[in-house]
């Protein structure tokens, strides 16, 4: 009896952590097939974004510094696009540096 009840609760853990786990998921999207307005429209909608600008390469951009650590400046990015090859995406967070205040 015992075995059955944790049986159904694991059951039960499962079906209510599965669909929690999914939304975290999120598609990286891939810059070269999207045009340059579906891409800067990805990263202001959500952010903050991984985008993979190859089919090896991928890099974190964001709409905004909010979105980077505090000790972090923004930096504007470029990716090719389907539709040009300099598309301004957003920006990249990097570590401040005292050669940023020059």
């Amino acid at each position: 009896m015992k075995a059955s009840t944790l049986t159904l609760a694991l059951l039960m853990a499962a079906s209510v952590a599965a669909p929690a786990t999914q939304a975290f998921a999120q598609s990286r999207p891939y810059a070269p097939a999207l045009t340059c307005r579906a891409l800067a429209g990805i990263v202001a909608s959500r952010g903050a974004v991984v985008v993979s600008t190859s089919r090896t390469t991928y890099d974190r951009y964001v709409a905004n510094g909010s979105f980077c650590f505090p000790t972090q400046v923004t930096r504007p990015a470029w990716v090719r696009a389907a539709d040009t090859p300099s598309c301004f995406i957003g920006y990249t967070c990097k570590e401040f540096e005292i050669d940023d205040w020059w």
